[in-house]
């Protein structure tokens, strides 16, 4: 393998239904960061059926050229289909970096196309920097049950891949005026190269809130102590216009469902407002919230770790302090 033949960075578009996940625009924005760094083309690769539409937005969200793969084999994801497509590709093109987002879907495609190329994967990542002079692709994750940062090199190897959880960067501004080359593909895929069948697609409606979405979030931890307790946490989040939340011994102690948990096995949250409430602040919860722009603790313990965090401390009990806060928010609203 010859590393100097590889250049470029890539963005797997992930769509489910003719909609693009915003996973896809938030790596968009990062790989854009990178490639401008290094100098090189950033590349969307969407992969469906009929999704013109799609291939212009990433455009408008910062990619230079969109790889459109089309067939009714790629309407829905299955692994073998998606797989061939991308690895046919990147080995006629040669990318050197592919950013996958850390879904159920990037989860099972990225270890796939990354064994299939014969290259590494650094998943769940939450941070990534080139190395000046190498453009080695630096990938930051948690390691050790998340009690260290671990940074990760794939310095034999390319493409070097790493799959990111949603909510970890940022998108940029969609800008209509950007222009870029959608570059029509053609998908060598055939009904017999995929081993499973979509039969139906069955959606469970689950009437929760996505918390990635709030710009307020109230989130309750093991000191709120019960679940009856997180009613007053509501509230104060109904108040405010928010949703509730809560870390993992929240969640663990069927406080609260699975989808309100932020954190490192939850989900990475960057609202306006995170309100962290009897939450001691163990790294595996402060990596999937300390990028919010305003944080305020509320706990017995002064020097916990979320306090080295917050923007705004309070050390008291949360049952005296919430109530107090919705009284004068309440009053302000009359």
């Amino acid at each position: 393998m010859n590393i100097a033949d590889y250049k470029g960075v890539w963005v797997f578009a992930e769509q489910r239904d003719g909609q693009l996940q915003k996973v896809a625009l938030e790596l968009l924005g990062k790989g854009r960061e990178i490639a401008d760094k290094i100098g090189v083309e950033l590349t969307a690769v969407l992969l469906g059926d009929n999704i013109d539409e799609i291939a212009n937005e990433l455009v408008a969200y910062g990619a230079d050229r969109v790889l459109y793969a089309q067939s009714p084999l790629l309407k829905h994801y299955t692994t073998d289909a998606y797989t061939k497509v991308i690895c046919d590709l990147a080995n006629e093109r040669k990318p050197e970096i592919i950013l996958v987002g850390a879904s159920f879907i990037g989860r099972d495609l990225g270890p796939r196309v990354a064994a299939r190329l014969n290259t590494g994967l650094t998943a769940d990542c939450t941070s990534l920097d080139t190395e000046e002079g190498t453009n080695h692709l630096l990938m930051t994750r948690p390691a050790f049950g998340g009690n260290l940062m671990a940074t990760i090199m794939c310095t034999e190897h390319r493409p070097q891949m790493s799959t990111v959880r949603p909510g970890v960067f940022e998108k940029l501004a969609k800008d209509t005026s950007r222009k870029g080359e959608v570059e029509k593909v053609t998908a060598s895929v055939e009904a017999s190269d995929i081993r499973t069948k979509v039969e139906d697609v069955v959606k469970l409606a689950k009437n929760i809130a996505d918390i990635g979405e709030a710009e307020v979030l109230v989130s309750g931890g093991r000191g709120v102590g019960a679940k009856e307790n997180f009613e007053m946490l509501k509230e104060l989040a109904d108040l405010m216009g928010g949703s509730l939340a809560g870390s993992r011994a929240a969640i663990d102690n069927a406080w609260l469902d699975k989808a309100y948990q932020v954190g490192q096995t939850g989900k990475t949250v960057r609202p306006k407002v995170y309100i962290a409430v009897g939450i001691s602040g163990a790294i595996q919860h402060l990596a999937g919230m300390q990028d919010s722009d305003f944080i305020i603790a509320i706990n017995k313990d002064e020097s916990a770790p979320i306090m080295q965090v917050a923007d705004l401390g309070i050390v008291g009990d949360y049952k005296k302090v919430i109530p107090e806060l919705i009284a004068q928010i309440k009053a302000t609203q009359n």
